[in-house]
């Protein structure tokens, strides 16, 4: 008896620092890593703009800086497209109203920058696992290459893309992306840091070249871009 309170007691008090220190604990056959909530069904939360979730502080996302490297972007409801092309079997064109035809879901997630800050917040998504299922990805197929209205690039396995249940988001805390943020379309590589968050999303390209570089990575930042690397991982 003595033993199970003890037990227990060690555990609430794990839980407890790792919620203080801003950790996780996961269950090993988790396909996520370090992300401050769980996936699941977009909720209704009303209509106004969250400052916390769950008991959570969220960051203003419309209060940070822009480190884009061409500004914000505009880019038109009325005549945009998300392509979804490359080595697919049925490449896709798909309006704004058909990309959030697709179920919808909300993670909490923390976007680590490279410049040493990070920001949390309530994301609501389709899962690009759904998009890239539409389009019929080829065997052949190993990196999701993004690109932006601004011409900007970056790239992840494919694994890790579908491994890791990521969002392309259209929503963060509750409310529509602005155009600083991304809008229409960001996504949320959560565990990669922000150079792999590619906003004004207009298309997704499936390659066969493990390699690619995108815009920051051709400047010498690493490709994996990992938050929380393993040990004795070189990038």
């Amino acid at each position: 008896m003595h033993r199970l309170l003890r037990t227990t007691c060690i555990v609430f008090l794990a839980l407890f620092i790792g919620t203080i220190c801003g950790c996780t604990i996961r269950s090993p056959t988790s396909p996520e890593k370090d992300v401050t909530g769980p996936l699941g069904p977009a909720r209704d939360l009303g209509t106004a703009e969250i400052s916390s979730y769950e008991g959570k502080p969220l960051t203003d996302f419309k209060a940070l800086s822009d480190n884009s490297v061409r500004g914000p972007q505009s880019v038109d409801l009325a005549s945009y497209r998300l392509v979804i092309d490359g080595v697919v079997r049925s490449p896709q064109r798909l309006t704004y109203t058909e990309v959030l035809s697709h179920t919808r879901y909300q993670k909490l997630i923390t976007l680590h920058c490279v410049e040493g800050w990070d920001a949390t917040g309530l994301f609501e998504g389709v899962l690009m696992k759904d998009l890239l299922a539409q389009a019929g990805p080829l065997p052949s197929a190993v990196t999701v290459i993004f690109h932006g209205e601004d011409d900007y690039t970056t790239s992840l396995p494919l694994a890790t893309v579908l491994e890791r249940n990521m969002l392309l988001a259209y929503r963060v805390n509750n409310d529509d992306l602005v155009a600083r943020n991304g809008y229409p379309f960001q996504l949320a590589a959560e565990d990669k840091l922000g150079y792999k968050w590619c906003k004004w999303v207009v298309r997704i390209e499936l390659s066969t070249d493990p390699d690619f570089k995108g815009f920051w990575e051709r400047q010498g930042y690493g490709n994996d871009a990992e938050v929380n690397p393993s040990p004795g991982f070189d990038p």
